[in-house]
């Protein structure tokens, strides 16, 4: 994998976004397995219903997952210095997961050259799901 080059950014310019799904009730069950996160909110379309939800919906963390999946297809994973979201909705099966993101800001700090990204994750509607910043340390 490349590694980043500052000079090769510049602000407001997008990364490469990634688009994963439709979201199957089946990648909630696996995820819930690896994460170790049982709520039945996730697995237990019955059990979601019951405690006032439209169904089951995803993991906030798959979809930050997601969306950190393609900030590492695109930064050499070395070089994120940060990556920190905010949970903005809920994902439920079906959805298509969009994520793309925009050079916010270039910077040199201490003698670092660092891009920082606006993220976001949201529906194939647009709505929102996750939202957030990576920091790069680039060449």
């Amino acid at each position: 994998m490349q590694k980043i080059k500052f000079n090769d950014y510049n602000e407001d310019q997008e990364i490469p976004s990634l688009t994963v799904g439709p979201v199957k009730h089946m990648d909630l069950v696996r995820y819930a397995g690896a994460s170790g996160d049982f709520n039945p909110i996730h697995t237990d379309p019955e059990f979601a219903k019951n405690v006032g939800l439209p169904g089951t919906i995803a993991h906030g963390m798959y979809v930050m997952a997601i969306l950190g999946r393609m900030c590492s297809n695109w930064a050499h994973p070395a070089q994120i210095k940060n990556y920190n979201v905010k949970f903005k909705g809920m994902t439920m099966p079906g959805d298509k997961i969009v994520c793309t993101g925009k050079i916010k800001k270039k910077k040199e700090e201490d003698g670092q050259k660092l891009l920082i990204v606006s993220l976001q994750a949201a529906n194939d509607a647009g709505e929102v799901k996750v939202a957030g910043e990576l920091t790069v340390h680039c060449e």
